[in-house]
């Protein structure tokens, strides 16, 4: 019988995303949301996945980049896929470098356009809808040790008309990412050795 991979989302906001990972997965045969790590204490993320039963850790800026408990925990639960769900910090070295290519990002544009510091949520939208762009979508991409930089697995497409606005645009977003994410996250999982 195959082992049941286990996953870890990291994630610093609301967690939608968290969430339709954790139930996409609540059932698998191949994959399980083992814990959420999240870097800021009152985001509506920790109710959520505590709520839906997954153990949260909860981590400061010193703690993620000059301790190694984040780290600690990762290997503590013999995790095999980070999957980061709206997770605004960089990823320190030493665990890009313990789990090569098996740290994954969702991004709300079409990278490499619209990437980098600071391009998250609507600042992204935002930026978008600015340049007159007809097209917008998802970028699901490996992590390294640069914002939005890996290499990309999976984009997904969605118009942008004139009559958008930040806030219908992230819906459209929203829709590509719930339905994809999960997925995508699945088939890497399958191809992970």
């Amino acid at each position: 019988m195959l082992k049941i991979k286990k996953i870890a989302i990291f994630a610093s906001g609301a967690g939608s995303n968290a969430e339709n990972i954790i139930k996409y997965f609540e059932n698998s045969s191949i994959a399980k949301v083992k814990m959420v790590f999240c870097n800021v204490p009152n985001a509506y993320v920790v109710t959520r996945a505590s709520g839906l039963g997954v153990p949260v850790m909860i981590f400061s800026r010193d703690e993620f980049y000059n301790s190694n408990k984040v780290i600690n925990n990762l290997l503590a639960e013999e995790i095999d896929l980070i999957v980061l769900a709206g997770f605004l910090w960089l990823i320190p070295e030493n665990i890009i470098q313990l789990f090569d290519n098996k740290i994954i990002n969702i991004h709300p544009a079409l990278l490499p356009s619209y990437g980098g510091k600071g391009m998250f949520g609507e600042n992204v939208h935002k930026a978008v809808i600015a340049d007159g762009k007809k097209e917008s979508g998802i970028t699901i991409h490996y992590v390294n040790e640069k914002y939005d930089d890996g290499d990309i697995i999976f984009q997904a497409k969605c118009e942008v008309t004139a009559a958008d606005t930040p806030a219908t645009l992230a819906q459209k977003i929203h829709a590509l990412e719930y339905d994809f994410f999960p997925k995508i996250i699945e088939s890497v999982l399958i191809n992970l050795s």
